[in-house]
């Protein structure tokens, strides 16, 4: 039996990396449905967070700092393509629990975008007013605009825990 040539055993073991590379980038792509739940529950309750944070100081003693902190947390979530979470195979199942998403949120993508992309304009747009200096008047009505997203979307496609 003749030796392989090395420039062969070489491209060989480049295929094999690469093989395993696209594998891997394979799997993060297509993260199994239970993880995908884990990660929207867990981004949820990081803007409840936040947003629960931002009102006990709209209702208490107003400081501009604080609330920006918790305005710019919920903004980067709301843009960092959370609708992405929803991917089909995660309709149903259980994360950190059962997922309460309908399923029409599934069917309707469209509808989800468009309120989607309404909470991800008023978070951005909450950062922007309370970045500026405006009064705790002008900030509580747009956090009351952000907060009219999360109701309209949980209205349509989220049933109640």
């Amino acid at each position: 039996m003749k030796p392989i040539p090395k420039s062969l055993r070489l491209a060989g073991l480049a295929g094999a990396v690469a093989g395993v590379v696209a594998s891997s980038a394979l799997a993060q792509q297509a993260p199994k449905p239970e993880t995908l739940i884990k990660q929207r529950q867990s981004s949820f309750q990081v803007i409840a967070w936040n947003s629960s944070r931002i009102k006990a100081d709209l209702d208490g003693t107003y400081n501009k700092d604080q609330v920006l902190k918790s305005a710019n947390v919920i903004a980067a979530i709301a843009n960092s393509g959370l609708g992405g979470l929803f991917a089909p195979g995660s309709e149903s199942g259980k994360g950190w629990h059962d997922t309460t998403a309908k399923p029409e949120l599934f069917t309707n993508g469209s509808h989800f975008a468009e309120l989607g992309g309404a909470f991800a304009r008023e978070s951005t747009e909450l950062v922007r007013v309370v970045a500026s200096g405006a009064d705790a008047s002008a900030v509580k009505d747009q956090f009351g605009k952000l907060q009219h997203t999360c109701k309209s979307c949980h209205d349509d496609f989220r049933n109640a825990n």
